[in-house]
């Protein structure tokens, strides 16, 4: 028997909040994440809550220890390295399609979301971080292919994560730049150069990375996850 309707919904729900609290840093590597108060903060049951934290499990963002209590994955630096070649592939993959097939439409858009991010207020790195994570997700939906797009979708996150962990200084300004070069070679239609673009691109959000350990502190979960079900 299939879930009902409002069940998935209220599920995806969940999942798309705790999505957006860990990449924009709301909510760090090892922050427990209790059934029963997720439960009370989104307004379901624990059941729900339950559900949500196994599909974020299945996309490697959270970790279902043995008393059930989730917590926000705290991946390796191995597991970072990992993620980050798979992603570029993937990107690369979504470069060459869309060299090929990207309409004029598509790029307007790109270009809409590349000044959404300069508008971002310089002082709000969560924001910066959201629209550059977006960028990407918005290039792979352009291809029209949905288990690429999938796939992209979920190493970006996982990606973000990473970073998370170890601390890494987002650089809006380099963001834009490097996206609009991007744009620039799909607009052309210059396959080979949209590929180098997308690689030099998140090779260098790699190579900006500055690896610490995570600073651990006690924080309340209703609290930090209030903007994001209000949003």
């Amino acid at each position: 028997m299939k879930p009902k309707k409002n069940v998935v919904d209220r599920v995806a729900q969940i999942c798309s909040a705790l999505r957006r609290a860990i990449i924009e840093r709301a909510l760090s590597p090892g922050d427990k994440l209790p059934e029963d108060q997720l439960g009370l903060s989104f307004g379901v049951s624990r059941t729900i809550a339950r559900q949500a934290l196994g599909q974020l499990a299945a996309e490697g963002l959270v970790n279902l220890r043995r008393n059930r209590i989730a917590v926000v994955a705290t991946p390796t630096v191995e597991e970072a390295r990992d993620t980050f070649e798979i992603r570029i592939a993937l990107e690369a993959v979504v470069a060459n399609c869309l060299a090929l097939t990207i309409t004029p439409e598509q790029i307007a858009e790109l270009r809409r979301h590349i000044a959404d991010q300069g508008a971002a207020d310089p002082a709000s790195q969560s924001a910066s971080i959201r629209l550059a994570t977006d960028f990407h997700v918005l290039l792979a939906g352009m291809t029209g292919r949905p288990i690429l797009e999938r796939y992209v979708t979920e190493v970006a996150y996982r990606s973000g994560l990473a970073l998370s962990a170890y601390g890494r200084p987002h650089s809006n300004d380099c963001a834009i730049e490097e996206h609009c070069q991007i744009v620039d070679a799909l607009e052309e239609g210059d396959v080979a150069a949209a590929a180098a673009a997308m690689t030099s691109h998140l090779s260098a959000v790699v190579d900006r990375a500055m690896i610490r350990p995570p600073q651990r502190t006690e924080r309340d979960l209703s609290a930090i996850l209030a903007p994001f079900i209000a949003g």
